[in-house]
């Protein structure tokens, strides 16, 4: 799974996700060994937290074990998707899109639920890091907001689900 592209992760871990007969064991193996890699991760994580994979809203303690293997691959990783599905369910209810605010939410949600089931010093930091950075618009991750053009209200909102992700 070293050369693993981002596209071939989401479509692996959809593979999983349909596999009735997946062991536990064979589970956590098959996830830890994904997350190992930035590609695998980022795959895993699309399709893990925007699918319809029933653990993804109760993740199993094979996915927890998997993700806690590899904290630095998923640490960086789960934070920023927490900002990222939060401002975009802000944006996408500006818009009036009901069904795509419901997704980011939902997203979101989930992400939360991980961070706070997998508790790693690792997410905790970089949550720190980068409610600081929302507050401040300065510091360690300025430039990701910059970047992605999050206005006041948006980084509010992060600020807000940031300073609850370990509640």
């Amino acid at each position: 799974m070293e050369n693993m592209t981002f596209e071939a992760a989401i479509a692996y871990t959809e593979t999983l996700r349909v596999q009735k007969d997946l062991e536990a064991s064979q589970l956590k193996s098959e996830v830890e060994a994904l997350v190992k890699t930035s590609n695998g991760a980022r795959g895993f994580f699309v399709s893990f937290l925007t699918g319809t994979w029933e653990l993804a809203d109760n993740p199993s303690p094979a996915i927890i074990q998997a993700l806690q293997a590899e904290p630095i691959a998923i640490a960086e990783l789960l934070v920023k998707n927490l900002a990222m599905s939060t401002a975009m369910a802000l944006t996408h209810q500006r818009n009036g899109k009901t069904e795509q605010a419901h997704d980011s939410e939902l997203v979101a949600k989930r992400t939360a639920m991980l961070i706070k089931k997998v508790d790693l010093p690792e997410v905790r930091t970089i949550s720190a890091q980068m409610l600081n950075s929302a507050i401040s618009n300065d510091g360690e991750y300025a430039d990701f907001f910059q970047k992605w053009g999050y206005d006041a209200e948006q980084k509010q909102a992060i600020s807000n689900v940031l300073s609850c992700s370990n509640c």
